[in-house]
């Protein structure tokens, strides 16, 4: 059964049968904007939400962003599936438009913590957004094996009027992978000044 996140919940990396995961990812649903249109008809306005993720040291320096212009770290232990700039014009498909992974038994050992960030790229309200999610899951970006947690963003009321948000950070102590859920919006435009929240607020 998945955990349902409450912002600042703090969970072990475990599946159901008590073993530890090592392949993670984290994926991001949404849907385009429904518009009326003329003379009564209805169009569809694409939506494009940017999933990205920072890697950062003991110090919490910063080591590494992963997001579409970097779809992989040098290690390859974290990947990005892509830049999905449209969003799901026929409704829920059930998949992720966006997908990270991530492989911790690959990581650099300098990493010690990995933030996830959401970015509206085009200033597209969270609120307005149809069916926004985050799921955390075992498995890769095509294969889904367990769903480990989910996230519901479209029916936060807190995000209204923001653009951008902390999906979480995964953070190593005592050897072991834990997970902080977040889910704070903040008052950032764009993706550098969402990690800069997060250097100053969440690690």
């Amino acid at each position: 059964m998945a955990i349902k996140l409450e912002k600042g919940q703090r969970i072990n990396l475990e599946k159901s049968n008590g073993s530890k995961l090592v392949n993670i990812c984290v994926g991001v649903n949404w849907g385009a904007i429904e518009k009326k249109g003329f003379f009564g008809g209805k169009k569809m306005e694409a939506v494009d939400l940017d999933a990205s993720c920072a890697t950062f040291d003991d110090n919490n320096n910063g080591l590494e962003v992963i997001y579409f212009g970097n779809l992989k770290s040098k290690s390859g232990s974290i990947r990005h599936s892509g830049d999905d700039v449209v969003g799901d014009t026929g409704g829920d498909d059930g998949l992720d438009n966006e997908v990270i992974s991530v492989d911790l038994s690959k990581l650099d050992s300098s990493v010690t913590k990995i933030a996830f960030v959401l970015n509206s790229f085009r200033g597209q309200d969270f609120k307005t957004i149809p069916f926004a999610s985050i799921r955390i899951y075992e498995g890769t970006a095509t294969h889904v094996n367990e769903v480990f947690a989910t996230y519901d963003i479209a029916n936060g009321p807190n995000f209204a009027g923001h653009v951008s948000m902390v999906m979480g950070v995964f953070y190593k102590k005592n050897g072991e992978w834990k997970f902080n859920a977040i889910g704070e919006p903040t008052a950032d435009k764009d993706l550098k000044g969402t990690l800069n929240s997060v250097v100053t607020k969440y690690l």
